[in-house]
């Protein structure tokens, strides 16, 4: 589904990735891990399209995608799951949602998906009327994947959904993305929590200074020396 030939990407005149290649096949749950400033947000952002690639290709089901503007890329099926998440805090969890559709122009599947997404995520149903500016941190993360969900992404962009939270509430966080990857969404995560991010994953890239160093399936990246000395302490 997602295929990146050697990615080069930064900001002005400091290049973060060099030559990133990956691929994210159909109803896979990826990892993309690495310490802070490894470039792993780049690559999100480059995939989106909000940060356009100095060189190498992006290609969403065979198409090269790294020239588009973001609202197109959206729209061919990529939903991007900041860390900042981006919610609308004065409206309510239902209105977030509705604008989480916004490419949808068929009122009765905004509506339908809607019924989906409370189904899959009940405790924003509870709270359907509540405004997303009063909501616990892993509330608020659980209604921005929900949201990028809206648009009834193929393939979801996922950036640090544990960040900064509790442990009771990264466990509800990770949950989510599960009942996701069980529903057959194809999921592309950045995540610093990189024990439970290889438990729950089917692969993972680890990228260190903008190069991807290793990848293979989560548990035996899990297994490797190196992995194990500077992203899990043992």
């Amino acid at each position: 589904m997602l295929e990146l030939k050697n990615l080069e990407a930064g900001y002005d005149f400091l290049q973060v990735l060099w030559g990133v290649s990956l691929q994210v096949e159909r109803g896979e749950f990826v990892a993309l891990v690495g310490p802070n400033g490894a470039g792993k947000s780049t690559t999100l952002r480059s995939i989106s399209g909000l940060l356009k690639p100095k060189g190498g290709e992006i290609l969403f089901n065979g198409q090269e995608i790294g020239k588009l503007p973001t609202h197109i890329i959206s729209r061919m099926g990529i939903s991007y799951v900041s860390e900042d998440l981006n919610l609308f805090t004065d409206m309510s969890v239902r209105e977030n949602l509705i604008l989480g559709a916004y490419a949808v122009k068929d009122k009765e599947t905004q509506l339908q998906t809607l019924d989906y997404i409370f189904e899959l995520f009940p405790r924003l149903a509870e709270r359907h009327n509540q405004l997303a500016g009063t909501m616990s941190g892993g509330e608020r993360k659980m209604l921005a994947i929900a949201r990028g969900m809206m648009s009834k992404p193929q393939l979801m962009l996922v950036d640090e959904p544990s960040l900064g939270l509790q442990p009771n509430l990264v466990y509800d966080v990770f949950t989510a993305l599960l009942k996701l990857r069980q529903q057959g969404v194809t999921i592309l995560l950045v995540e610093q929590n990189v024990n439970t991010t290889l438990e729950i994953t089917d692969r993972a890239y680890i990228l260190e200074q903008g190069r991807i160093v290793m990848e293979g399936p989560s548990r035996e990246v899990k297994e490797n020396d190196h992995v194990r000395n500077a992203y899990l302490g043992i």
